[in-house]
């Protein structure tokens, strides 16, 4: 559905290039986020620091984005979205010169982090924005070109990286990012336009303070497994942290004009599908993070061979998702994300039965199998979850699914990760050879993370193809 004054002035070129715009935009900041693990060593030897300290410029990211996330229905409603869209791109820009400026590794601290506030606004409301623009019967495939765009982000990532690496040192990654986001504010002031209703509202600072609370239990999530961690003050954050997200939920049921609108989880089909993106994009990562462990711990291959070794899934999954949305839309969403799902649970399957070691080869098949039924469920669920609410509540909408998804994504690896270490570190223990020993442990990550994807399955069987009502 949508409204007679958001769509009429978006039609034929204008649409596209709006369209083409937002996607680079969005496809640049992934890009940003993604592909900045390759340099890790370099900065650890740059600025004198550790593995761990390094880690804090995606952890650092991470806990900004979802922090963020939840606060981009208020900005898209009460700022036109030329401004808003303009805003994320000088933020974007401003940090990328910050980093490539920095002088010690806390100066490139905040450029990351004000680079993660950009991207946490921005993801969410791409999403919502182009559900808002397109007719309730084309957004399978508007939003299958969205995951085509996202897709070949993960692809492009290390291999972008790579060669800027190969030619100059890490402050050319960060001109390159300077470079295409000036280029993107000039091409905006043209091509973005204002397509949603704004409707003012206060901005409640007390929700945005305990918004903190999703970060806090996030970044005790992350510390799991972790060597020397104070678990006393651990735990009291974590309490905290539960208590402000509950008050959080409790006072958006409570105001007038929530920040965030979740009233949207009254509606069943829009709860099933916040868990199916959230549970296919945790088989996605834990392949993208899993994997490559994999690749250099039981097949001995070189670092650049296991990273090369995920493009040929991430390819496949950005060719799928534009088809998945003509075929959702075709068919029905129910169908294609049980084709999904049931992807994805045969990849796990088959990594769990075999217990004896695989060939690069049969991994990458594998990893390729459960990235293209992600292909098959993570943007349809998003699109179906928004054709079950009523239009101005898709922004709000997208936030919580975004959000749920980073946090379930985030605690997947988390706990995959966890399992891994203990599973192999107990098997040496007792006497297994390493070889051995990593390979129970792996195949216990593939057991834990067929379980969590059969349960995928199951909420497919609970969709509805049609709106649902809210209960």
């Amino acid at each position: 559905m949508q409204t007679a004054n958001q769509t009429p002035t978006l039609v034929g070129r204008r649409r596209f290039w709006f369209i083409f715009t937002l996607l680079l935009g969005t496809w640049t900041m992934s890009i940003s986020q993604s592909s900045l693990s390759t340099v890790y060593p370099t900065f650890m030897r740059d600025f004198g620091i550790s593995a761990s300290t390094v880690q804090w410029l995606t952890t650092g990211f991470m806990l900004t984005m979802v922090v963020m996330m939840p606060i981009s229905p208020w900005l898209l409603n009460n700022i036109g979205f030329k401004k808003l869209f303009l805003a994320v791109l000088v933020l974007f820009d401003v940090g990328s010169i910050i980093i490539y400026f920095a002088p010690s590794f806390g100066v490139m601290m905040v450029g990351r982090l004000i680079k993660a506030a950009a991207v946490g606004v921005l993801f969410p409301s791409y999403q919502s924005i182009l559900l808002t623009i397109t007719p309730e019967e084309q957004r399978g495939t508007t939003m299958g070109t969205a995951g085509l765009v996202m897709g070949s982000a993960l692809a492009s990532g290390p291999i972008i990286s790579g060669i800027v690496l190969k030619f100059t040192d890490w402050h050319g990654l960060f001109l390159v990012f300077i470079t295409v986001a000036s280029l993107l504010i000039v091409i905006s002031l043209f091509t973005i336009s204002d397509v949603m209703v704004n409707k003012p509202s206060k901005l409640d600072v007390l929700s945005i303070i305990t918004l903190l609370g999703f970060a806090g239990i996030l970044y005790v999530v992350n510390e799991i497994g972790k060597a020397n961690v104070d678990w006393m003050l651990s735990g009291a954050l974590l309490l905290v942290s539960i208590l402000a997200v509950a008050y959080f939920i409790y006072r958006q049921f409570h105001l007038t004009t929530p920040l965030l609108e979740l009233r949207v989880l009254k509606t069943f089909n829009y709860d099933l599908a916040i868990f199916l993106t959230a549970i296919s994009y945790v088989a996605l990562i834990v392949v993208t993070i899993i994997f490559p462990l994999y690749y250099q711990g039981v097949l001995k291959v070189s670092p650049f061979v296991s990273g090369m070794s995920l493009v040929p899934g991430a390819v496949f999954l950005s060719i799928l998702n534009p088809l998945t949305g003509r075929l959702a839309e075709k068919l029905g969403y129910k169908k294609i994300m049980l084709l999904g799902m049931s992807m994805i649970v045969l990849g796990w399957l088959v990594l769990a039965l075999v217990s004896q070691e695989l060939n690069l080869l049969t991994m990458i098949l594998l990893a390729a199998l459960i990235e293209g039924g992600n292909a098959f469920v993570m943007m349809p669920a998003v699109t179906l979850g928004a054709n079950s609410l009523p239009t101005d509540l898709i922004s709000h909408g997208t936030a919580v699914i975004t959000t749920v998804r980073q946090i379930l994504g985030s605690a997947g690896v988390a706990v995959a990760t966890l399992v891994l270490a203990n599973v192999t570190a107990a098997q040496l223990k007792g006497g297994a050879s390493t070889l051995t020993a990593n390979l129970n442990g792996y195949h216990a990550v593939f057991w834990m993370m067929l379980g969590i994807e059969i349960v995928g399955l199951i909420l497919a069987l609970l969709l509805q193809d049609g709106r649902e009502t809210t209960k």
